[in-house]
């Protein structure tokens, strides 16, 4: 197993909460390197934070983490909402709420949001195994008492 650098973890969670967390697309790179995607990008020296994804309603991507001009920490995910949740507005309410959730993102577990997040409507679960060198997890969303709505799988960890 390869050293975790001490401060990976405090930019992560950094960089999370500057990209898609709480800027949505808004922290999105004017020219992305692959056609058709969204790359969001943070910069802390010597870190340097990348997340390119395709689709909406159900999406793939990769987040990158370079030290020093080299990639040494990844996680890819795919996911999204029901195929028949078409309705822009719940989509963009779902997406909303996930960032919220995002948001609060932990040093201890710096893959996506906490455990357990939750606001009158909708509530979210993320569990996950492993740790920032070797990781996989799930996240959901649903309404409290119903169906899940969005479901995410994930997984990555420090590259050797």
């Amino acid at each position: 197993m390869s050293p975790i650098p001490h401060d990976l973890a405090m930019f992560l969670v950094d960089a999370k909460r500057r990209t898609y967390a709480g800027l949505d697309d808004d922290a999105t790179v004017a020219a992305p390197l692959l056609t058709g995607s969204k790359q969001l990008e943070y910069r802390a020296p010597p870190y340097a934070y990348r997340d390119i994804y395709f689709g909406m309603g159900f999406f793939v991507g990769q987040e990158t983490v370079s030290r020093d001009d080299r990639v040494i920490w990844s996680m890819s995910y795919s996911g999204g909402t029901l195929a028949a949740i078409t309705d822009r507005d719940t989509l963009l309410a779902i997406y909303k709420f996930l960032r919220q959730a995002l948001l609060a993102v932990r040093l201890e577990q710096p893959f996506r949001g906490p455990p357990l997040f939750e606001q009158p409507d909708m509530i979210y679960r993320n569990e996950v195994e492993g740790g920032l060198d070797r990781f996989h997890g799930v996240e959901t969303i649903a309404r409290h008492g119903g169906p899940v709505l969005y479901e995410l799988r994930y997984s990555g960890g420090l590259l050797r």
